[in-house]
């Protein structure tokens, strides 16, 4: 079975599972789901857990061609140090605190792996050209995405780009209709159905206004859009609180930040914008 194949020792244990005996495998869904606790607790803890014998723990080990339990421990951490695996865990309610705590962030940054490498980079490209370019920018949203649609907001007002934000359903056709060429409205919304928002977006289109959607991609909004920029996180926002989507959703905001303070000219406050960017390196 060797040391080659998948790039992280988490992987290779996934990779590999299912040529087990019956008993290792439950050693190894041990290392999948807990592998902080796996790394932190003696060999007869690691047993219990994982309802074996010691030897079997030791079988393991040596089935993934390590010497035993010490050897796998210290190759296994130096293999979650800075590599974190692109996997879900689900929350038990018997998980402690420190458990929970970690495979929230494992999550979280599992999926924003997944997302870096599914990015549609010329959507994101269009995107911040039509927002260099833009007169007024506005955000639309509803729910747990207004958070977005606020934050967008602030960044964007510090950039002295005339914004504003709307979370009242009421309110977006409204504004939408005031829009006019040149104007850019940035839509967030997890689902991308919302009549309110997809009515709005109708409105800003006739205006003239152009429209940017962070949404799903299979969405009615994605479709009315004149830019979609994807987040297709599979959280189902209609029974449970948009946790990780919400992320992704910063994420391209921020993104577009960054672009927008990239390139733009001295005489437009270029410099004043680039200083507020962290990641610039100036």
């Amino acid at each position: 079975r060797g040391r080659s194949g998948a790039n992280t020792l988490m992987e290779r244990v996934q990779h590999l599972q299912h040529e087990l005996s019956p008993a290792e495998q439950r050693v190894a869904t041990l290392v999948l789901e807990h592998p902080r606790k796996v790394l932190g607790e003696p060999i007869a803890e690691i047993a219990r857990l994982a309802d074996v014998s010691q030897p079997t723990v030791i079988r393991f080990c040596r089935s993934l061609g390590f010497l035993g339990l010490a050897d796998f421990k210290l190759k296994f951490a130096s293999s979650l140090t800075g590599t974190i695996p692109v996997r879900h865990s689900q929350v038990r309610t018997s998980d402690s605190t420190h458990d929970l705590s970690a495979k929230v962030i494992d999550n979280t940054v599992s999926a924003i792996l997944r997302f870096r490498d599914q990015l549609d980079v010329d959507s994101i490209d269009r995107a911040i050209n039509l927002l260099r370019k833009a007169n007024r920018v506005e955000f639309y949203a509803m729910g747990n995405s207004r958070v977005v649609a606020l934050d967008g907001q602030h960044k964007f007002f510090r950039f002295r780009i005339p914004t504003s934000a709307y979370g009242d359903s009421h309110l977006f056709k409204l504004a939408a209709e005031l829009l006019v060429p040149g104007d850019v409205v940035i839509v967030i919304s997890t689902s991308g159905q919302l009549p309110e928002l997809l009515d709005a977006v109708d409105a800003a289109r006739a205006s003239g206004a152009d429209v940017i959607a962070i949404t799903s991609s299979k969405s009615a909004l994605a479709k009315k859009a004149t830019i979609c920029l994807a987040v297709d996180h599979s959280e189902d926002s209609t029974t449970f609180l948009s946790m990780i989507s919400r992320i992704l959703q910063l994420l391209l905001i921020d993104i577009m930040s960054v672009g927008i303070s990239l390139n733009a000219p001295e005489e437009d406050d270029g410099a004043k914008r680039r200083m507020l960017i962290s990641h610039l390196d100036i």
